[in-house]
């Protein structure tokens, strides 16, 4: 019995290279214009250069906060700090003194 060999669809193989194409397109298309890619790389840049400046102005905020705290360590406590604290608190001076009031009492 004679067999007869299939010839293979030249569908198949149509249908093989549309979808590799299409997935080239897709990963291209992605590479360049997506949201990690080439064109969007700049932005991020420009994004990550203004998170470094904030990062660097908080870390002086920082340091200027755990200053003032260090201010009220019972073991450093300056005695010039804690007059003016009292004086401010108990509304009294000394003649010659001048005295600014803020309007919530706090001293910055």
């Amino acid at each position: 019995m004679p067999t007869r060999q299939k010839r293979p669809s030249i569908f198949n193989a149509l249908a093989l290279t549309s979808v590799l194409l299409a997935l080239l397109a897709y990963l291209g298309f992605n590479a360049l214009a997506g949201r990690y890619g080439i064109e969007n790389q700049r932005t991020m840049q420009a994004r990550l250069v203004e998170l470094q400046v904030k990062d660097k102005s908080l870390d002086v905020e920082i340091d200027r906060f755990q200053r003032r705290i260090a201010l009220f360590d019972p073991a450093r406590l300056d005695p010039d700090i804690l007059t003016e604290r009292a004086r401010s608190l108990l509304g009294m001076a000394k003649p010659g003194q001048v005295i600014v009031q803020l309007s919530n009492g706090n001293l910055n």
